[in-house]
């Protein structure tokens, strides 16, 4: 928006359009009024519940919370002009380890930094002026809350979703903590401390997320055109669902067999090593009786693998390492005895952690089978056409190709170049001459006949690691015995509430600072006289996040999570907003915890959140704002100069909400002229609100009239920047007739007049507010409902053609919306204009779409 498109306003002294004198008067009656308060009773009204992900409290709103919380609050006042009752919470995400670390950092209490940040939050948000039912407000931090974190850890506890196990996690060698799989970014790194995140075993909790993985998956087709497309996408591909086969080798000298997940179960008969995960326990038991050659060897293998990342073990590039286990499985199919490697690029978390190695038609297994001269055997025949019946090239009985002497090979050993193409299979005893798809079918059943496999399903997906090792989050409400028994806090004990950190040394250092709080940590048992331990570890955040939507329902209720009345009249969410950075974990978690609510009895529906709009960001010079960068604009600064309505308008019409928004191409003095200029149209109305506007202007009122039959349907698309224009295009044509004609007393001045504040009050609220009390009406605008548009005014007396020449635009007529096409033709070629812009050329073609433009081609003579 250009400062030039809205001039500066000419007022009298006692005409001033003045920001702050209108926030201050108007803050405080909406204090004292409470218009936002949701579900009062008797109210019959249609509900919406729309949300915005709550803020982390680790300073002052900044740009990003501006944009944000902009773009939900202009649905949750959308849909309050449309009649409904209007469920906007605001709470706090107030525990984690930034909270922690600042603490430490300062050497505070965490409780101190995080919620003298919430004061300050709150104080902007109340002057930022969105429409939150302040009565619902949560801390994650506050006891009341985590007290039904423990709960619900408890009840999935019962069910068998929450269970401890030792194993592999991922370390971040910086905070001293665990984190998810999710947690790590496709660098290798912590998404929380950039440090490259290492291996190391421990025996943490984890919530069984992978029993709803096909729901979690399938389910996504339910919310195709309400979610982001990109967001559904990484959904899928985070889950990952394999489907293929399970098969048994039986190894030599080892009483358990070894199953190994594989999409290509037709490539059995070309495996000629397997590849078991360095890090597996599998490869441990493998070891367990070998000689202490071999013992060494693998364990000084396996200390090198622990210090590699996860994204360098699975790049393609580097070369490929191993150790010889000295152990041999024998196929299945064939029958044939194949070697046992353990080698870095087979992950521990894939499958069982053990692979068959079909280096032929792998490029990684013929990487590595090269590397250590291991056989490579072609057993699917890319040459030979799908459709065809013999193959193309013949083999010889160790599946290398037979070719005549002047034709390239193509044997895989030869050339490097794994043959990953679809062919027919060869080699391969009963699946020979079969497609891939029939061949994977066929060989499935053999498999299932001989008893050494089954169809199966894998998935990328892993159970959520919920474990801690930090202060500042919820205690998991477990006791330990001395025998290792574990027992359930009972539900009358909760909250287990968190110590004070007065004492405690909180700096990370691998284990919980719970566990050195004897006091807290020491429970005897009354029953027994035993001594119990307190787990030590504090539960992810990310669990508080995962169901804090059903909590803003009941979120003064002491007596339970929340009530299952009230999930039945407002849940799920109509309308999330937020970042699409959460597009995977935090949204991932919170399918999962609602499923497990829904299974459990609690809600009657699966998915949390109907519908979400991604905002994008909010740029400086075409780069993220930072405090290193020195590129920061702050969100205070802005605030106090510009006002709220300026700086929310400005982000309502930078683009569409998705994409990002770069402060240096935005004008906030363009938006404050524009706030003005609709302000003293509201001002000027000199007509009392109960007049008739039929006898108005009726241009003004057919533009008043397609303004209300559009803007529907943009805001609900969230076309916001596009709902301003129009605005802006109404206020223009509203001014002019003023200025003009029967001036401020023609009647349908005042409908515009009434139209633009109430539709303005979705941007500026403040502004439309006080535009609102000139116009004759109490407060509040927020409480007004949008008029419907009146057909017979959308019906259009005239519309103006373009009439092009060569592109450009030549002439305007004003013609009947009804015009015929050949009429509309005979009008553009009789327009002076049109005449003078083709002399001395041949019009070759003309095209017409009537009745909005005309264009016409022409060459030279």
């Amino acid at each position: 928006m250009s400062d030039e498109q809205y001039p500066a306003e000419e007022t009298t002294a006692d005409e001033v359009y003045d920001f702050r004198a209108i926030q201050d008067r108007w803050l405080p009656v909406w204090d004292e009024l409470e218009p936002f308060r949701a579900g009062r009773e008797g109210d019959v009204r249609p509900r919406k519940y729309i949300l915005d992900m709550f803020p982390y409290p680790s300073g002052d709103l900044h740009m990003g919370h501006a944009e944000a919380f902009c773009f939900g609050d202009i649905v949750s006042r959308y849909w309050r002009g449309q009649g409904f009752d209007v469920l906007h919470p605001i709470g706090w995400d107030s525990f984690g380890l930034p909270a922690e670390n600042a603490a430490i950092k300062r050497g505070i209490d965490p409780r101190e930094w995080t919620y003298s940040n919430i004061d300050q939050q709150k104080k902007s948000f109340r002057l930022y002026a969105p429409s939150f039912d302040w009565s619902r407000v949560l801390h994650t931090s506050d006891p009341e809350y985590y007290k039904w974190n423990q709960w619900l850890f408890l009840e999935m506890y019962k069910k068998g979703l929450a269970y401890r196990k030792a194993s592999w996690v991922n370390w971040d060698p910086v905070d001293q903590t665990v984190l998810a799989n999710e947690q790590v970014l496709d660098d290798g790194t912590s998404e929380r401390s950039g440090a490259v995140v290492v291996k190391k075993k421990l025996t943490q909790w984890y919530f069984k997320i992978t029993d709803y993985a096909d729901r979690l998956l399938d389910d996504l087709n339910q919310l195709e055109g309400a979610w982001p497309a990109k967001v559904l996408s990484m959904q899928r591909n985070w889950i990952g669902r394999s489907i293929g086969a399970e098969v048994d080798f039986e190894v030599e000298g080892h009483p358990e067999k070894i199953s190994v997940f594989t999409t290509r179960p037709d490539t059995l008969y070309g495996a000629t090593f397997m590849v078991v995960a360095p890090d597996a326990d599998l490869a441990a038991d493998l070891v367990a009786e070998a000689t202490p050659e071999v013992a060494e060897a693998f364990q000084s293998y396996l200390t090198a693998v622990q210090k590699t990342s996860e994204v360098d073990r699975q790049n393609a590039e580097r070369e490929k390492t191993g150790v010889f286990l000295h152990r041999y499985a024998i196929n299945p199919v064939s029958g044939e005895r194949i070697p046992i490697w353990a080698a870095d690029y087979v992950l521990a978390d894939y499958g069982h952690g053990a692979v068959m190695a079909v280096p032929a038609h792998d490029q990684r297994d013929l990487d590595f089978a090269r590397q250590f001269d291991l056989p490579v055997r072609v057993v699917v025949d890319t040459t030979a056409p799908v459709t065809g019946v013999l193959p193309v090239i013949e083999f010889d009985g160790e599946g290398v190709p037979i070719l005549p002497d002047d034709i390239e090979s193509i044997d895989p050993a030869v050339t490097g170049r794994a043959l990953t193409g679809d062919g027919r299979l060869t080699n391969s005893g009963p699946l020979n001459g079969l497609s891939k798809t029939n061949a994977i079918r066929r060989a499935i059943e053999v498999l299932e006949e001989r008893g050494t496999g089954r169809s199966a399903k894998t998935y990328r997906l892993r159970d959520w690691l919920i474990s801690r090792q930090r202060y500042w989050g919820t205690p998991i409400p477990i006791l330990h015995g001395e025998d290792g028994e574990l027992i359930p806090v009972p539900q009358e004990q909760l909250p287990v509430r968190l110590p004070a950190s007065e004492g405690l040394d909180l700096k990370p250092k691998g284990s919980s600072p719970l566990g050195a709080a004897d006091a807290w940590a020491t429970v005897v048992d009354p029953d027994t006289g035993r001594q119990l331990r307190r787990d030590p570890d504090t539960m992810d955040t990310f669990v508080d996040s995962s169901w804090y939507y059903l909590r803003f329902l009941s979120a003064q209720d002491g007596t339970q999570a929340f009530d299952p009345a009230e999930a039945e009249k407002w849940a799920p969410v109509d309308q999330y907003v937020g970042g699409v950075e959460h597009a995977i974990l935090h949204l991932l978690y919170a399918r999962f915890i609602t499923k497990v609510l829904c299974d459990l009895g609690y809600v009657n529906f699966t998915e949390p959140f109907s519908a979400v709009l991604n905002q994008g960001m909010v740029l400086l010079d075409g780069s993220k704002m930072s405090k290193s960068k020195g590129n920061l604009v702050e969100f205070a600064d802005e605030l106090d100069e510009h006002g709220a309505d300026a700086l929310r308008l400005t982000l309502a019409f930078a683009g569409p909400p998705e994409e990002d928004v770069d402060w240096a191409d935005v004008s906030v003095h363009g938006s404050a002229k524009f706030l003005a200029r609709a302000w003293r149209v509201a001002k000027d109305v000199s007509s009392a609100p109960d007049v008739d506007w039929k006898k108005g202007d009726q241009a003004l009122r057919r533009h008043t009239h397609r303004f209300l039959a559009e803007a529907p349907g943009l805001t609900e698309s969230f076309k916001f920047n596009v709902v301003v224009a129009r605005l802006m295009e109404l206020t223009n044509v509203t001014r002019k007739v003023i200025d003009s004609g029967a001036g401020p007393a023609d009647p349908a001045v005042r409908e515009a007049a009434e139209v633009i504040t109430v539709a303005l009050s979705m941007f500026a609220p403040y502004t439309a507010e006080d535009m609102w009390h000139r116009l004759g009406y109490e407060a509040t605008v927020a409480n007004a409902q949008w008029r419907k548009a009146s057909p017979t005014l959308l019906v259009e007396e005239s519309v103006t053609a373009i009439i092009q020449v060569d592109g450009k635009v030549r002439d305007r007529v004003e013609v009947s919306p009804k015009i015929s096409v050949e009429d509309l033709e005979a009008l553009a070629r009789a327009s002076e204009a049109v005449a003078r812009a083709t002399v001395g050329r041949q019009i070759v073609n003309v095209i017409v779409r009537a009745p909005k433009i005309v264009n016409i081609a022409t060459t030279t003579f």
